[in-house]
Parts: C-alpha cells; sequence; structure tokens
C-alpha cells in the first residue's frame, strides 16, 4: 500500500484542486466504461500543467509508486483501470484541457491532453478546419487517450488513424523528464521517432500531456447514403466502384449486418430505417467535398450509385436529402454498440484483417462460431475500408448471468475467434489497443520478435514498472 506520508507529497505539490483521496470523488474512475474490470487507488492525481505533470512522476519513481493515466475514460480494454492491489495512483490529464493554438494557416492545432474531442471539432470549426477523427465517445474521449491508444473512427479510409494526424508530441517520461517534440516539422530524420513509440503505447512508457493535431480543409458539401446490398463481398466491390469513380472525396464507407440495423431500430427510440428492403448487408457511405463546386456531392455519389445498380452490387439505396437525415443515418451506425449490449450478454472483438479478406471474414467466422459455440449468434460490421471487424458473438438466447457465461466460455470463444483473425493475417486490436483484456492472448499468439521487442523497448523507458502497470506489455 502507499503510505499516508508519500500521499502528503502528492497532495502538498499538486493543492487541494489537483488531489483527492476522497472515496466518493474517486470511484468512479476505478471502473472501466463497459463495467468489467475493477481496480483500486488511494487518490486521484489531477494536475494542472506539464510541470506538475512532470512533478508527480519525478515524485512516484523516487518511491516507487504506479501511475495510471486516464483521460475519458473510455478504454474498451480496461487500458485506463487501475490494478486490483491499490498499488497504483491514477493520474488524471482532465484539467489540462487547454487548446494552446489553432492555425489556418499550418493546419495544425496544440492541443493539452485532457482536450475533449468534441471540443477540438468545433474550435477547429470556428476557424473554417476539421480535425478529421470521429467516433462515438466524441463528447468524452480525450486527446490523449485518442493518442495513446491510437484510435481510428470511422474516417480513417481518407485520413488515416491517429499515428497520421499527430504532427507532434510533449510527454512526461518514467523518470520525469519532459520530451517537448510538439514542432510539427514536415522532415525531421534524428534517429528513433519516440514521437511515434507514444502513439498507441497506452501509457506504458510515458505519459502524453500535449500534441500538435493535423487540420484539414473544413467540409464544403457533403453526401451521406445508405445503400442496401447482398453481402459484404458486393459492398467491397461497390467501395472499388466508387474510389475509381469519385476519388479521395469517399471519407467514409461502413458495413453492417442486417441483424445490427435490426437491433438498432429495436433499441434506439425514433430510429428508422433508411431504405424500405431489409437486405442481408447495409452499407453507410460519406462522400465529402472541400469546396463548393458542380456537380455537388449528392450528385456525384447518385450517379455512382446509378452505376452500382446497373452492375448488381446494390440492392436500394438512399442519399439524405438535409443534415438532420445525414445524422440519422450516422446515428444508426453510432449506436450499434449500445443496441448490441441491450440484446443480452455478449463479447466484442475489435480486429482487423487485410481489406480483401475481409468480407470472407464476416461470414465464415460468424458461421464458425455458432457452429462451434451452439446457441451462440455473431455477427459484425465495421470500417471496409481499412479492414475493420467489430465481430460480436453473443450469448445464447436466455442467459441470465452473463458474466458466468463469460467465465465458462470466454477464453474458448476468446481463442477461436482470434485464432482465426491470424490464421487471417490480421490483428486481434484493430482500434482499441491491448489494455489488460488482450494481453494473455497477444502473448499466445504475437511472434516471438514482436514480445521480445515489446518488452524490451517497455523496459527501456520504464525500468521501475510504474507506468500503467498491468497494460499492453505480456508479463
Amino acid at each position: 500500500m502507499i503510505s499516508s506520508d508519500i500521499l502528503t507529497r502528492f497532495a502538498a505539490l499538486l493543492g487541494p484542486k489537483g488531489f483527492t483521496d476522497d472515496p466518493a470523488d474517486i470511484a468512479p474512475w476505478l471502473t472501466d466504461w463497459r463495467g468489467r474490470y475493477h481496480g483500486a487507488a488511494a487518490a486521484v492525481l489531477s494536475p494542472a500543467n506539464t510541470a506538475e505533470v512532470a512533478g508527480c512522476v519525478s515524485l512516484a519513481a523516487e518511491h516507487g509508486v504506479a501511475l495510471v493515466p486516464q483521460g475519458g475514460n473510455t478504454s474498451m480494454v480496461g487500458g485506463a483501470t487501475p490494478p486490483i492491489d491499490g498499488r497504483a495512483l491514477i493520474l488524471s490529464l482532465r484539467r489540462m484541457n487547454r487548446i494552446v493554438s489553432l492555425s489556418a494557416e499550418d493546419n495544425v492545432a496544440v492541443c493539452e491532453a485532457g482536450v475533449i474531442l468534441s471540443v477540438l471539432h468545433d474550435a477547429a470549426a470556428a476557424i473554417g478546419k476539421r480535425f478529421p477523427l470521429s467516433l462515438a465517445a466524441k463528447g468524452s474521449a480525450t486527446v490523449g487517450g485518442l493518442i495513446s491508444t491510437n484510435a481510428g473512427g470511422t474516417q480513417v479510409l481518407r485520413h488515416g488513424t491517429m499515428r497520421a494526424l499527430v504532427e507532434g508530441v510533449e510527454a512526461v517520461l518514467p523518470d520525469g523528464s519532459i520530451y517537448d517534440g510538439l514542432a510539427a516539422l514536415k522532415k525531421d530524420n534524428r534517429g528513433y521517432d519516440l514521437k511515434q513509440l507514444l502513439v498507441g503505447a497506452e501509457g506504458t512508457i510515458g505519459i502524453v500531456t500535449a500534441a500538435s493535431l493535423r487540420l484539414v480543409a473544413a467540409i464544403a458539401d457533403r453526401a451521406v447514403g445508405w445503400v442496401g446490398v447482398e453481402s459484404p463481398q458486393k459492398a467491397l466491390a461497390l467501395l472499388r466502384l466508387l474510389e475509381a469513380r469519385l476519388g479521395m472525396i469517399v471519407e467514409g464507407f461502413e458495413v453492417i449486418a442486417d441483424d445490427g440495423l435490426g437491433h438498432v431500430l429495436s433499441h434506439i427510440p425514433g430510429a428508422r430505417s433508411p431504405i424500405e428492403t431489409r437486405t442481408p448487408w447495409h452499407v453507410l457511405i460519406e462522400v465529402d467535398l472541400p469546396d463548393a463546386r458542380s456537380p455537388g456531392a449528392a450528385e456525384q455519389l447518385e450517379r455512382a450509385l446509378a452505376e452500382g445498380f446497373e452492375t448488381g452490387l446494390a440492392v436500394d439505396a438512399a442519399i439524405a436529402t438535409n443534415e438532420a437525415q445525414a445524422e440519422a443515418f450516422w446515428r444508426i451506425r453510432e449506436s450499434l454498440s449500445e443496441a448490441e449490449r441491450a440484446q443480452g450478454p455478449a463479447l466484442q472483438y475489435d480486429v482487423s484483417v487485410p481489406v480483401a479478406q475481409m468480407p470472407a471474414f464476416m461470414i465464415e467466422a460468424a458461421a464458425a462460431a455458432e457452429a462451434r459455440f451452439p446457441g451462440t449468434t455473431a455477427s459484425s460490421f465495421g470500417h471496409l475500408g481499412d479492414g475493420n471487424v467489430h465481430f460480436h458473438v453473443r450469448a445464447p438466447k436466455g442467459t441470465a448471468n452473463g458474466p458466468a457465461w463469460i467465465a465458462t466460455d470466454g477464453a474458448a470463444i476468446n481463442a477461436f475467434v482470434h485464432d482465426a483473425v491470424v490464421a487471417s493475417s490480421g490483428s486481434i486490436s484493430a482500434e482499441h489497443g491491448i489494455g489488460q483484456m488482450k494481453r494473455t492472448e497477444l502473448a499466445r499468439l504475437a511472434s516471438p520478435a514482436r514480445l521480445a521487442s515489446l518488452r524490451a523497448i517497455k523496459a527501456a523507458f520504464d525500468p521501475k514498472g510504474i507506468m500503467n502497470p498491468g497494460k499492453l506489455v505480456p508479463d
């Protein structure tokens, strides 16, 4: 346990606004977003600036106190939950929520780690720009968390993951030193790219305190369409057709199994199917133009979809006629996880496979899982353009005790799904990270070279093992 003397030193360093050991204040931050992981912590540290973060880390290093960095606490893999034994303190970046600067000339926003994604979106829009990454948790996810997990979202097809959007980073390293790499340099050949080591590191080798992020032109005109298709193979062919006809203006392309749509319609009040025909699969498409031009986005999408109908790729389609309808289409996609949870206990997987193999994987892995585990149902949705599959295996109908089902069958189902992913040359984590949920499977499935490299990097940066213990790097 952490002694009261050490806690007193943290309290003196941060003051009453930056330190709390009140159990009622700490409690909401001890459980992960999904409610699967629960930890213990004697205090929450909430530094107001980078110097205070460095002070906290220096003090923690001196006394061997572990720290768990935390932003919006929206991790899907238990990556921001402290260990159950109480040996770590939570270090919250939520007070560090300033947008330091926005430059329309440089297309760069400099933000502290605690800036909420939706706030960044609004600030960029105010100067005629946008930050091209969005996800369902945009109202609570923070910049630091997005960087630390290399978040993806729905616009990766055109703009890439956070790795592609981070121009520079500031971080406090495990010895308390500050790495100042905020300069948004287009060329920098000084050896290892520490910025990219910190992106996706889940706080295990340093605490991201600020970042320079790439902005792009605001959307001048957009079209959002919903298309019914017979199969994910037809969906992929439609994507390639759109790319050939429209090029880089295709920004979003999501594929959804019909049962997923059905779950949203039955669970989300006011949700309506965008098309009259219930097809086995559905595609949500967004086309964005950075300037006003003729033909506009809707007309260009309509022309391309007409060719899709002519070639037998599309069964039915609708293009949103206004912004409210476009948002309603996207709300279906963003409600899928919530609607899935309402169906009962399930195991949810965030995996990736090569894009060309994604259609077959979505069908064959679901059928194989249902055959291997009788009574379960499996389905998926995902970002077809980047190979990211959100794959769900639901408990047999009538299962009342979800935790008991997971305890009994979870390990076998996890192994079955992940083995199928690896057999398809894929990754067991596409955009949510490893956290504590996938460490055992990473150790089982990763190559010896990958595991040795992860462990060597962790040991080199954090020899005392104080940074987010029990996450990402297998023991």
